[in-house]
């Protein structure tokens, strides 16, 4: 796959989907920052198995809910890099609760955690890559943001959000040359899904119309693609990886 930028910053890539994101485009090439919040550990692992491939990477820990910390953190890989070619919004959390029992905190810890650091980033983004007039941004987004799901009022309103904001974004950034695209991952094999118990697993199967969950690479794989020249023009899109669940 085909990059004309050097370097890529993945946010919440000490494990799962944003891990394999990062080994994947480390492995196109792309110099990888891994951010993390509290997964020091784990996020040097990722880093170490960058490097024993030939891959290179560094390491970055901030909460991207803190946008001093975000803007610091863009500053510092500019300055280290002369630029910032590629972002991965990926980093997010769950608070699951029936919408009657969700206290307005808990709504808003995952706005603020999901969709508000998607925009810190998305917005930053622009700032540092509109010099250079190149660049692009991927959103990792969910289908449940374009479904909704019972007891995830919270979460399924941050991913609808980052759906609908990655098109105004890619709006006002087209002119400058930088693309943004947001991706909804249908059920994907992580280290949660692996505690289901056998039942549950096929019951959750048994809603894809391809009869499996999907795997963390196939998500990267597709991240990558929307990032390189190969999608050069492809902006304000909605990438659906899940499998068939969603065919509107």
């Amino acid at each position: 796959m085909k990059f004309s930028g050097k370097n890529v910053l993945v946010t919440g890539a000490s494990r799962g989907i944003g891990a394999e994101i990062a080994k994947t485009l480390a492995g196109f090439g792309l110099k990888v920052w891994i951010n993390y919040r509290s997964g020091a550990v784990a996020a040097d692992g990722v880093k170490d198995e960058i490097e024993a491939a030939g891959g290179s990477a560094a390491v970055i820990g901030f909460d991207v809910s803190d946008e001093a910390a975000f803007i610091d953190a863009v500053k510092s890989i500019v300055d280290s890099d002369g630029e910032l070619s590629y972002l991965v919004n990926n980093a997010g959390i769950t608070n699951d609760k029936l919408a009657l029992r969700m206290k307005t905190e808990d709504f808003l810890s995952v706005i603020n955690a999901n969709l508000t650091s998607t925009f810190i980033g998305s917005r930053e983004f622009f700032k540092a890559a509109r010099k250079k007039k190149f660049g692009s941004v991927v959103n990792i987004a969910s289908i449940v943001g374009e479904t909704g799901n019972a007891g995830q009022t919270n979460y399924t309103a941050s991913k609808g959000g980052v759906i609908a904001m990655t098109k105004s974004f890619a709006l006002e950034a087209a002119t400058s040359g930088i693309r943004y695209n947001s991706i909804t991952p249908g059920f994907i094999s992580t280290e949660m899904t692996e505690g289901l118990n056998d039942e549950v697993k096929n019951a959750l199967n048994a809603k894809i119309p391809m009869s499996r969950m999907g795997e963390a690479r196939e998500i990267a794989e597709a991240t990558a693609f929307l990032l390189s020249d190969h999608a050069s023009y492809i902006t304000g899109e909605t990438l659906k990886v899940n499998g068939g669940m969603n065919m509107a």
